[in-house]
């Protein structure tokens, strides 16, 4: 008890607050901008952090964090464009509420399920944090490559329309993932003799491409007939949300509890919870019908997945050193600058100063309720602007985020190459999220499938040999099995009904 007495002491300090609440304003701003991620901003602070104590830094970086993933729901749900990665799961359907005159509900329901979520895995993350590393910390390449297989899985069930368009889709992602450098055999695939190539496609150039960069296509395309967002008032954003909570109590607790679970497992993090949160809204939801059509449900599981997720990637990150995500692998250096080095010993040696991060998590989440509405309450501005104003800037954002990526023109070629083709692909129907979550994961898939075989010296029959693994192996082989079921019960009964010539 003495050493949360001295935790809560050394938070609850004029400059701490002080230092939370610009950082809080930091996150908002560049959380809402796409292309400056959650991760592009933890790396801006880590010189400023070089001169603060360690409470401050940690502070700082966890409420950085938690405003900026909420932030990138903003400008996914007014202009279909995610600010961060996170947002990109579930920003079509955000889109489609704003686009039936609900802009309200989407950025309401987003900001109070941020909130939920990230109290949740600040919960998780304080209660629990060394009994989910050690489950964490048994996972190996096969079960990783499992994870990946169900993440993948889940990019064909959150496609809207044609299955067989979705999987096409998931195939064009993995195919791009393929570029660059075999892990294995050390020699370049699909790079046609360029340098820059050789390093793969970046992920956040790809993602504004396809969802920003289309976007600005098909307006110039229909600039006779310009799409706009129905002139709506932005005042009450908490307006109906306690139904939504009421009626969507049960995926409130489960993207919460997906989200930190996901979290905690390394390399996973907040974009892949929002992902897996999102397909499995829409795998048990007896709406399944009405996803990507503006439906709130979505949202519910995911907005609260995403957060939830930021808590639990530093369990493993405090207890082992293990990085739960690339925001994590930044904190460590920062713990590790800080003389908290992180570890078991941490919770003996240094006790207030984990409690004092604990206590930062929960203080940042909360004030994201009122911060995030203040934040909302100035996006209804860019409604009024007028979209010949608007894109011009947006393009500008964009080309200034993939630049920034590694500072290099190639980002920018990425964008522009991967908006093109996510326009042409959603002009015939191919939806893009599955795209995206190939580009993701498939670089996961290869590794570990790579590393596993190795391993079993070719055995298939190794990716069943370990108790985690068989589960999680059965669990996607269902998963796969259950359309093919369908479609073959489908075909018994339509030649059942046939009538006979």
């Amino acid at each position: 008890m003495d050493v949360i007495i001295q935790a809560f002491g050394l938070v609850f300090q004029p400059y701490v607050l002080g230092v939370m609440l610009l950082a809080a304003i930091f996150g908002l701003f560049v959380g809402s901008i796409p292309g400056l991620t959650a991760t592009m901003a933890t790396a801006l602070l880590v010189p400023f952090t070089f001169f603060m104590d360690p409470v401050p830094a940690i502070a700082c970086i966890v409420t950085t964090v938690a405003m900026a993933i909420f932030a990138g729901d903003i400008p996914g749900a007014l202009l279909r464009i995610p600010g961060t990665p996170a947002s990109a799961a579930y920003c079509d359907e955000a889109y489609a509420l704003t686009q039936k005159g609900k802009a309200e509900l989407a950025l309401g329901t987003s900001l109070v399920c941020a909130v939920i979520g990230g109290v949740i895995g600040s919960a998780v993350l304080a209660l629990t944090a060394p009994m989910l590393a050690e489950f964490a910390i048994q996972f190996s390449s096969f079960e990783y490559f499992w994870l990946a297989c169900l993440g993948l899985s889940c990019a064909v069930i959150i496609s809207t329309g044609s299955t067989l368009k979705g999987v096409v889709s998931l195939l064009i992602g993995l195919f791009i993932s393929t570029i660059g450098i075999d892990i294995t055999a050390g020699h370049p695939r699909f790079t046609f003799g360029s340098v820059e190539m050789m390093g793969g496609i970046s992920f956040i150039p790809a993602m504004i491409g396809m969802f920003a960069i289309s976007e600005l296509i098909r307006f110039m395309v229909a600039s006779d007939q310009p799409r706009s967002v129905p002139q709506q008032s932005i005042t009450n954003v908490f307006r109906g949300i306690g139904s939504v909570l009421k009626q969507y109590k049960k995926n409130v607790f489960r993207g919460g509890s997906l989200g930190a679970i996901i979290g905690i497992l390394p390399g996973a993090g907040a974009d892949i919870a929002a992902w897996i949160a999102y397909a499995t809204s829409k795998r048990f939801s007896k709406n399944r019908e009405k996803f990507g059509t503006g439906h709130v449900e979505g949202l519910v599981d995911s907005g609260t997945a995403n957060n939830a997720g930021l808590a639990g990637a530093w369990v493993p990150a405090i207890v082992f050193g293990i990085p739960g995500d690339s925001i994590t692998a930044i904190v460590i250096g920062v713990l590790y600058m800080k003389g908290m080095n992180p570890g078991p010993t941490v919770f003996l040696q240094q006790p207030e100063l984990i409690y004092a991060v604990f206590i930062a998590f929960f203080l940042a989440n909360l004030a994201l309720l009122p911060l995030g509405f203040l934040a909302i309450r100035l996006s209804r501005q860019i409604l009024r602007v007028p979209r010949r104003v608007l894109m011009p800037v947006i393009l500008m954002f964009c080309i200034v985020g993939s630049f920034a990526i590694n500072n290099t023109v190639f980002g920018v070629s990425i964008m522009l190459v991967m908006g093109v083709l996510a326009y042409f692909m959603e002009e015939n129907g191919f939806p893009v999220a599955p795209t995206i979550l190939g580009i993701v994961l498939g670089t996961m898939l290869e590794d570990n499938f790579m590393s596993s075989m190795i391993k079993a010296d070719g055995e298939l029959s190794g990716f069943f040999s370990r108790p985690i693994a068989a589960t999680l192996g059965v669990i996607v082989i269902l998963l796969w099995m259950v359309p093919l079921v369908r479609a073959v019960i489908s075909g018994i009964n339509k030649f059942q009904v046939r009538p006979d010539h």
